[in-house]
Parts: C-alpha cells; structure tokens; sequence
C-alpha cells in the first residue's frame, strides 16, 4: 500500500521539491513531481525529471549528485529512505495544475475512484479544458465529461504513437 506522506502542502515531498527546483533548472532540467512514498516498509524519495528530448540516465546521476548535499544538511526526513532520481516516463502522471495545463489537447487514461453511472471506471479520450477542480475529457465517442479531480485515483499521459513506435521497432 502507497502512503503518500508528504504530499500535502508543506509536507515532505513539497519542501524537497523547492530545494531541487533551482538545482535541476542550472541542470537544464524541469521537475515534474516529487513524492515520498512507504512500499513494503520502505521509504522512497522519487523525484521525476523532463526535459526537452528526454532524459538520460546521466541526467539523473547530475541532479543526484547535486542535491546530496544540499538534501543532507535540510535533512527534511528523519527516518531512512531511498533516494529516485528518474523521467516520469511516456505514460506520466498528471498531478499538478501545470501538468494538465502543458497537456491540453492530449490523450488521457483517467481512472476514476467510482464508477461512473454506466459502471465504466477506466475512460480514454482527449484532455480538452482545464480549470483547477476539473477537467473536460473528450472521448473518441460519446460526450465531453466534466470529470473533479479529486474523483481520480490516477489521470495518465496516453501516448499511443510513441507505444506503437517502441513495438513495432
């Protein structure tokens, strides 16, 4: 079970993100998100980085090295964890307002908390507005629903070319 301890305003993975951002921005670097996870007794500092053309593992290893020092001497967490320096991936995670904002006009996979009247919990379609609370989702057939975000357990990136891309390689 994930714990996201940290992640409201002011927490741990808020604060950590304020110390990498000036970091990663002298790196040529954005950060996406950061979060401070528990996995199986573990805790996990992850910190998911982008920048124009992808990121490389050598990308990671330079914010890495950067921010171990700077980290240690905030000492932000006291109990032991695992430090993640990573690309948020093709199907990244849109968690906050820019994400969704710099993905206007893209495809999305939401996965609600509920099921929908009809019982669909799993929706696809295009990400076609944007205004804090929700989001309009445009699927291939149907309507445009308004969709809250705080009924989403996960809204992804859905970047089909690129899959058919990598398989058909």
């Amino acid at each position: 079970m994930n714990s996201l301890a940290g992640s409201k305003k002011g927490g741990v993975a808020e604060t950590v993100r304020k110390l990498v951002l000036p970091y990663a921005e002298t790196l040529g670097l954005s950060v996406w998100d950061v979060r401070y996870v528990r996995e199986g007794g573990a805790w996990y500092l992850r910190i998911f980085i982008d920048k124009e053309g992808g990121v490389g593992i050598e990308d990671c290893e330079k914010l890495s090295r950067a921010i171990d020092k700077p980290l240690d001497e905030l000492d932000p967490i006291k109990e032991s964890y695992c430090l993640e320096v990573s690309s948020p991936g093709i199907n990244r995670e849109l968690t906050r307002p820019e994400h969704f904002e710099a993905c206007l006009g893209s495809r999305i996979h939401v996965q609600l908390i509920r099921p929908l009247e009809d019982g669909r919990r799993l929706l696809t379609g295009t990400l076609s507005a944007f205004s804090g609370a929700e989001f309009t989702l445009v699927p291939e057939s149907g309507e445009p629903l308004q969709i809250a975000r705080k009924d989403t357990a996960s809204v992804k990136l859905c970047d089909d070319d690129v899959l058919e891309e990598i398989e058909g390689s």
